[in-house]
């Protein structure tokens, strides 16, 4: 039956965070089970040795820190693991009623195994390395939130004091700037960071590119090349908007019950493959207007 559906059975939007509490949670276990085997049984180098990502690992056959890796945080500096649960939960709770909670979360292992990867091609060589944090995720997560709503204003609170607010197209540039002067610079010319050793920017950009690959070519589905003659598209939030034309209103008989249900199931269908937020305002009344009439019946 139509009105048995989750979604014949809640006004909406349907502003659910069940797999954003779920990630939190379990970075935040692993956390704490990281810092009391440090504290308490003085094992955490066993611990950390067996989640984290390094070369030796990996050569060793352990390809689960292709992904344990993002439990791991920083013991002695605990705004590591702050910053990024803090980040998960602000564009986690924008993103998921969008992707769904099952493309959220694979999103999520896409962009930090995409971002494990790009760190392993960049230390493969080199003597020592270890990569932890979620921030490969996130970043990964935050590029997509920035091709969705590029001029939505966000606040930052600077040094949690001065409230900052910027576009997130700005600061995803931004942060690809900062990413790419720390790969090149600290990673691969081995300079000295002031910020400290061993931030993986090879991870962060790695988590970027995921998001940007997932955004054009999964949810925009763009599988289009350049051709020679063509010339330089400036990216969509830097073009003149056109004026937008909407659709005309769908017209169904709701009288027929034959029709309601097949249109029904094709805006369920449309639910399940690609989000509640891709759904049109007419698309939604329908799905009110449905479900008044079958709790009339």
């Amino acid at each position: 039956m139509l009105s048995d559906r989750s979604y014949m059975q809640s006004d909406y939007p349907r502003n659910t965070t069940n797999a954003v509490t779920w990630l939190i949670s379990a970075i935040v276990a692993v956390f704490v089970l990281q810092f009391v085997f440090l504290r308490w049984f003085s094992l955490g180098d066993s611990f950390e040795n067996a989640l984290a990502l390094t070369v030796p690992n990996i050569r060793a056959g352990r390809f689960w820190t292709l992904f344990t890796y993002t439990g791991l945080h920083s013991t002695v500096n605990i705004l590591h693991i702050v910053f990024n649960v803090l980040g998960l939960f602000f564009v986690g709770r924008a993103l998921e009623p969008v992707l769904g909670s099952r493309r959220f979360l694979w999103l999520f292992a896409g962009a930090s195994i995409s971002g494990a990867v790009l760190w392993l091609g960049t230390h493969w060589h080199a003597t020592g390395g270890v990569a932890i944090g979620a921030f490969s995720g996130l970043a990964g997560l935050f590029v997509v939130y920035a091709c969705f709503y590029p001029n939505q204003p966000i606040t930052f609170l600077l040094f949690f004091v001065l409230p900052v607010t910027l576009k997130p197209k700005y600061v995803a540039i931004g942060l690809l700037a900062v990413e790419l002067a720390g790969f090149v610079f600290y990673e691969v010319m081995r300079a000295a960071s002031p910020f400290g050793s061993g931030i993986p920017h090879s991870a962060h950009i790695g988590g970027m590119l995921a998001g940007w690959v997932y955004y054009r070519y999964v949810h925009e589905a763009n599988w289009r090349l350049p051709t020679s003659n063509a010339d330089a598209e400036l990216p969509r939030w830097l073009r003149k908007k056109n004026k937008i034309v909407e659709p005309q209103p769908v017209q169904i008989d709701l009288t027929r019950r034959e029709d309601l249900r097949a249109e029904v199931d094709r805006i369920l269908d449309k639910i399940n493959s690609h989000g509640f937020g891709s759904l049109t305002s007419d698309e939604k009344r329908l799905l009110d207007d449905a479900r008044d009439l079958l709790s009339r019946r």
